[in-house]
C-alpha cells in the first residue's frame, strides 16, 4: 500500500502542487490548512509516514506544530523562509529537512523517498 504523507500549508495552491507531485510519485496525501488542522489530521491518520509543513501559518505556526508533534514521524519544512536561525530552531524541534518555495518536484520526491524509505 502507498505511504501516506501529510501536507500542512495555509496556501491551497501549494497544497495542490505538493499533493499532485506526491500523488504522481505513488503516495497518498492528506491535506491540512494550518498547524492546528495538521495536529487533528495527524491524530485521525495514525498511518502517516511523513509530514511536509509550512512555517508561516495562522492559528498554529509550523514551528509550533513541530514542537507539538516533532519526532512522531519525519517532518520536512517547506517554506519561503531561509533564515539560518529559523532552520536551527526547526532542527532543534526535530525537523529532518528544509525546502525553499517554490520547490522543485523532483527534489521534494527524492527527500520524501529518502525519509520514508521508499
Amino acid at each position: 500500500m502507498a505511504k501516506k504523507i501529510l501536507v500542512v500549508d495555509d496556501s491551497a495552491p501549494v497544497r495542490q502542487q505538493v499533493g499532485l507531485a506526491l500523488t504522481l510519485a505513488g503516495y497518498r496525501v492528506v491535506e491540512a490548512f494550518d498547524g492546528q488542522d495538521g495536529v487533528e489530521k495527524l491524530v485521525a491518520n495514525a498511518d502517516v509516514s511523513m509530514i511536509i509543513c509550512d512555517v508561516n501559518m495562522p492559528r498554529m505556526t509550523g514551528l509550533d506544530f513541530l514542537a507539538k508533534v516533532g519526532g512522531a514521524v519525519p517532518v520536512v519544512m517547506l517554506t519561503t523562509e531561509g533564515h539560518a536561525d529559523l532552520k536551527k530552531r526547526a532542527k532543534a524541534l526535530g525537523a529532518k529537512g528544509w525546502i525553499i518555495k517554490p520547490f522543485v518536484p523532483e527534489l521534494l520526491i527524492q527527500t520524501v523517498q529518502h525519509l520514508t524509505g521508499g
